[in-house]
């Protein structure tokens, strides 16, 4: 009976410290728990930037699919042609490629926007006649009564509108290409010149030039 007693007095010496420990291990970890959520910086919410709007128009006058075959097979590309404008003096064109037509359209957008010239206008129409040129085609343009409306066709149109010309006359001669014809059409536009500014030039006032 007695080396029964002295072996559980024995067993219950051993058994108190590694419930001890056990208890000890288990307060550390959850102190180190607590302490790694306490470091951590909190999460950022990845929010997108809202797109402002630059109060532009633009327009697709022309999409092309090009293919070109090389050494590894075809290739596929697009050629989009696009006119940007405020409707208020100021238009630009843009052609570029690209291999989608997203990025053909996000890309000749980019180029009209740093194109972008300002148009002369008198009123509603614009100041005198003019004739823009580009390969072999020609456009004239010719000023209008104001409610007369826009008599233009096709890629000229878009030109004209987005220009924030509301009454002129145009006439389309050569290629009717819509690139050549845009191009024209804005050729002429950026010719256009006041009195005023035609009076500077010439060193001369308005009133001798007229």
């Amino acid at each position: 009976m007695a080396e029964e007693i002295e072996e559980k007095a024995v067993n219950a010496a051993t058994e108190e410290p590694v419930a001890e420990e056990t208890q000890s291990t288990e307060a550390v970890t959850e102190n180190k728990k607590e302490s790694g959520r306490s470091s951590r910086k909190p999460r950022r919410e990845n929010r997108r930037p809202e797109r402002v709007s630059d109060g532009l128009e633009k327009r697709m006058i022309n999409l092309n699919a090009i293919s070109k075959v090389t050494k590894g097979g075809k290739t596929l590309r697009y050629d989009a042609l696009m006119v940007v404008g405020d409707k208020n003096g100021k238009v630009g064109i843009g052609l570029a490629k690209a291999l989608d037509v997203t990025q053909a359209i996000e890309k000749a957008t980019l180029v009209a926007k740093k194109n972008m010239i300002s148009v002369c206008i008198d009123g509603t129409t614009i100041p005198h006649d003019i004739i823009g040129k580009f390969g072999t085609t020609k456009v004239l343009m010719l000023p209008s009564q104001e409610g007369k409306g826009i008599i233009a066709g096709g890629a000229v149109r878009d030109v004209v509108e987005l220009a924030g010309i509301r009454d002129i006359t145009t006439k389309l001669y050569g290629s009717n290409n819509p690139v050549n014809a845009v191009k024209a059409t804005f050729e002429g536009l950026k010719a256009l010149r006041t009195a005023e500014q035609i009076a500077a030039i010439r060193g001369k006032t308005v009133e001798e030039i007229i």
